[in-house]
C-alpha cells in the first residue's frame, strides 16, 4: 500500500479566508445583535402600522409597506448570514454555535411578528390582487407577491403559523444543527497519517489514484460513521415525522409537494424528469463499466466510482485554479470575469480545508445590499478547479441579480444551477481544447462524466431513496436503522445494476448527506438544473458570442419571473416534454467521446 504524499504548503490557499465584517459593518459578533435589535424595532413598528390593514392598501401604500419589509429583511439577512457563515468555518466553536442559535431564535421571533402580512395579503381577493399587481409601483416585488399566493391552499391561521414558527428553532432546526455538528466532528485516520483527517477530506481520498488507499479511506469512513449512526437515524426519523405532520396540517398531498411548490415546478414536470433519468440509468452503468476497464478491474467497488482514470494524477494549486477560472470567465464575457474577480480580491472566498469547517462547497447569496460569499475545500485536485468554477457561477449569478432587490434576488433551486454548470462547462471546454493528447482528453472527459453521473443520475437515485424513506415513515412509523440502510442500498442498486459491486458496509453512507436533513426533496433540483444548464450551454455552442447578451440578461433577471419565462430569455422551452431527453443526449455524446479517447489512447 502506498502512503499519502504530503503536499507542499500553498500560501495563497491558506490566505483565502473570508472577511465577513462587511456584513455587520465591521462590528463582528456584536454587530449581529445590533442588526437584529434594529430589525425588531422596525418589525414592531411595521406590525403596529399595518396589522389588519393589508387588504385596505392601495398600490402605492402596498409598495411602501414592501419597501419597509425589504429593509427588515436586509437587516435580518445580514445578521443571519454572518452568524451562519462564521459558524460554517468552525463548527466546533461553542461561541459561534451560540451566536448562530441566537440569530436563528431572534430571526424566528421576527418572522412571527411579521407573519400577519403574508396571511392578510393572501386573503385579498384574486381580482383585487391582480389589479394591484398590474401597476408599476409593485414591479420590484410583483413575482414575489404572486408566488406567495400559490401557498394560499396550504397556509394556516395566524396563531397556528406563529406556533410553528416559534417552535421551529427548538424543534427541526435544533435537530439539523445536531446533525451538522455530529458530521463535522467525524475524523478518519488514514495509513501513513499521524493526525486524523476531517470526514470530507477523507472522502476526497476516494478521488485519488491509489486503490488500496481508497479502500482504506472507505473503511475508515465507514468506521467513523458507525458510532453515531443510531443518533443520526433518530434525527432522520424525527425530521421525517416532523415533515409528515407539517404536510398533513398544510394539506400537501405528498412528501415532495412543498418542495415542488418552492421550486415553482409542477408535480408532472418533476415526475417527467425523474422518469427520464431513471430510464437512462444505463448511461451511468455504461460509464462505470468503461471506468472498470480503464482501471484494470473486473468490476468497480463502491469506493472506485470517483477514482481518476488518468495514469498520473493531475494536481492544481489554488492560484493556478483561480487564474484558469478567471481567464475562462473573462473569455466568455469580460463583465462576467470582472464580477468573478471581485470574489478573490474582496475576501469573499474561504478555500482551505481545516478541521471543524463544513465540508463540500457552497455559495451564500447573503442579501442584495451585501456581496455573496463562496466556501470551498480546495485539496489540489483538478476537480477542485471545476468546483471553483461551479461555485463562482452561483456567485456571479447572485452578484448580477443584486439590483433586483431582496424579493426577486434568488431563483428557485431548479434554475439556480444554471450559471454554475455553465461556468463549470466553460472551464472544462478550455481544458479539453488545450489537451495535448487523447490520454489527457480522456482524463478531462472522465472528470466531467463523473460530475454528470453524480449530479444527474446519483441525485435522482438519492431522490428515490428519499421518496422511499418518507413514504415508509408515513406508512409504517419509525424506521429501524436497518430499514434506512436497506432503502439506501436498494435505490443505489437500481442505479448501478451490475456495474458496481454491492457492499453492505456502504449501506450507512446515507448518514452524512446533509441535504436529506437540511432540505428534504432538494436533490432532484441538481438533475433538473444540470440538464437545463446543458441545454443552455448547447444554445451557446450554436449561437456563439451572440448568445452572451441574453445569457447575462437571464442572470440579471434573478428570480423575477417563473422558471419557464426565465428559460425563454435564452430560447429554452421548459414545457417541452423532450427537454430532459436532449440534456441526457448531451451526456451520452460525452460518453461516446470518452470511449473514443480511451481507444485512441490504447487504454481499452
Amino acid at each position: 500500500m502506498s502512503e499519502a504524499i504530503a503536499e507542499p504548503r500553498d500560501e495563497a490557499l491558506e490566505a483565502a479566508r473570508w472577511d465577513l465584517q462587511p456584513l455587520v459593518h465591521g462590528k463582528g459578533p456584536a454587530g449581529v445583535g445590533e442588526l437584529l435589535d434594529e430589525a425588531q424595532r422596525e418589525a414592531d413598528a411595521f406590525a403596529e402600522r399595518y396589522r389588519g390593514r393589508v387588504g385596505e392598501l392601495d398600490a402605492a401604500a402596498l409598495a411602501a409597506a414592501m419597501r419597509e419589509l425589504e429593509s427588515i429583511s436586509d437587516l435580518v439577512g445580514r445578521a443571519g448570514s454572518y452568524a451562519a457563515l462564521d459558524f460554517s468555518t468552525a463548527t466546533q466553536d461553542p461561541a459561534r454555535g451560540a451566536l448562530m442559535q441566537d440569530a436563528q431564535e431572534r430571526g424566528a421571533a421576527l418572522q412571527t411578528t411579521l407573519l400577519f402580512f403574508d396571511l392578510e395579503w393572501n386573503e385579498v381577493g384574486e381580482e383585487r390582487a391582480e389589479e394591484l399587481l398590474a401597476g408599476d409601483e409593485l414591479a420590484f416585488c410583483r413575482h414575489h407577491l404572486r408566488t406567495l399566493r400559490r401557498y394560499r391552499p396550504h397556509q394556516l391561521s395566524e396563531p397556528e403559523e406563529r406556533i410553528l414558527t416559534e417552535t421551529a428553532v427548538t424543534g427541526p432546526s435544533a435537530f439539523r444543527r445536531l446533525f451538522t455538528e455530529q458530521v463535522a466532528a467525524l475524523e478518519v485516520t488514514l495509513p501513513g497519517d499521524e493526525q486524523p483527517k476531517p470526514l470530507m477530506e477523507a472522502l476526497s481520498v476516494l478521488q485519488g489514484p491509489d486503490r488500496e488507499l481508497r479502500r482504506a479511506a472507505a473503511e475508515g469512513v465507514t468506521e467513523a460513521l458507525r458510532p453515531g449512526l443510531r443518533t443520526r437515524a433518530f434525527i432522520m426519523n424525527t425530521l421525517l415525522a416532523d415533515k409528515a405532520t407539517k404536510d398533513r396540517l398544510r394539506s400537501y398531498p405528498h412528501w415532495v409537494a412543498s418542495r415542488n411548490l418552492a421550486n415553482e415546478a409542477s408535480d408532472e414536470s418533476v415526475e417527467a424528469l425523474v422518469d427520464a433519468v431513471v430510464s437512462r440509468y444505463e448511461l451511468a452503468r455504461r460509464w462505470y463499466r468503461l471506468k472498470a476497464r480503464l482501471l484494470g478491474v473486473e468490476r468497480l467497488a463502491y469506493y472506485d466510482r470517483a477514482a481518476p482514470v488518468a495514469q498520473s494524477e493531475q494536481r492544481v494549486s489554488y492560484t493556478d485554479a483561480r487564474d484558469l477560472v478567471l481567464d475562462c470567465y473573462r473569455s466568455f464575457s469580460p463583465e462576467l470575469g470582472a464580477v468573478a474577480e471581485e470574489f478573490f480580491t474582496g475576501g469573499y472566498i474561504d478555500a482551505p480545508p481545516v478541521p471543524g469547517k463544513r465540508g463540500g462547497a457552497f455559495c451564500s447569496y447573503t442579501v442584495p445590499s451585501a456581496h455573496p460569499y463562496v466556501l470551498l475545500n480546495h485539496t489540489g485536485r483538478i476537480g477542485d478547479a471545476l468546483t471553483m468554477a461551479h461555485e463562482l457561477g452561483h456567485g456571479v449569478h447572485a452578484a448580477l441579480a443584486r439590483p433586483r432587490g431582496v424579493f426577486e434576488f434568488t431563483t428557485p433551486l431548479t434554475v439556480a444551477e444554471t450559471a454554475s454548470i455553465v461556468g463549470e462547462t466553460i472551464v472544462l471546454e478550455r481544458l479539453l481544447d488545450q489537451a495535448p493528447d487523447a490520454a489527457t482528453r480522456l482524463s478531462l472527459l472522465a472528470e466531467s462524466l463523473d460530475g454528470a453521473v453524480a449530479a444527474v443520475f446519483r441525485q435522482v437515485a438519492m431522490n428515490r431513496f428519499e421518496d422511499r424513506v418518507h413514504n415508509e415513515r408515513r406508512d409504517s412509523g419509525e424506521l429501524a436503522v436497518e430499514s434506512i440502510n436497506a432503502a439506501w442500498l436498494d435505490t443505489q442498486a437500481d442505479l448501478l445494476g451490475d456495474s458496481v459491486e454491492r457492499s453492505d458496509e456502504y449501506g450507512i453512507w446515507w448518514s452524512y448527506v446533509p441535504h436529506f436533513i437540511d432540505t428534504p426533496g432538494y436533490v432532484y433540483a441538481y438533475a433538473y438544473g444540470n440538464l437545463l444548464a446543458l441545454s443552455v450551454y448547447r444554445r451557446y455552442e450554436e449561437e456563439g458570442e451572440g448568445f452572451v447578451g441574453s445569457y447575462l440578461d437571464l442572470l440579471r433577471a434573478g428570480g423575477s419571473m417563473p422558471p419557464e419565462d426565465l428559460g425563454k430569455i435564452v430560447g429554452v422551452d421548459l414545457a417541452d416534454p423532450g427537454f430532459w431527453a436532449s440534456g441526457l443526449d448531451l451526456i451520452e455524446r460525452q460518453l461516446d467521446a470518452a470511449e473514443q479517447a480511451a481507444a485512441e489512447a490504447d487504454r481499452i
